[in-house]
């Protein structure tokens, strides 16, 4: 069960910040993996910052966040 949340909250978190970063999604699977890579990417910095997610919105915003960041830094290396 903690499996399919976990894919649920990464496609959800992938979709979130391809809309808010680039104004549409990415695809199924890219989602997916934008949202994954992105919720270990938010752990990570939240970690940094002392603070932790313990609910599923929580655990979304962080997701998010660290999706967004991720989107930002690819679009940064594309440019470059």
């Amino acid at each position: 069960m903690w499996l399919i949340w976990t894919i649920l909250l990464g496609i959800l978190a992938g979709f979130i910040a391809s809309k808010l970063v680039s104004g549409s999604g990415k695809g199924l699977l890219m989602n997916l993996v934008v949202g994954i890579v992105g919720s270990v990417l938010g752990g990570f910095i939240f970690s940094l910052l002392g603070l932790s997610a313990e609910n599923l919105i929580g655990r979304l915003v962080m997701a998010v966040i660290g999706a967004v960041v991720l989107l930002l830094l690819v679009r940064a290396i594309k440019r470059a």
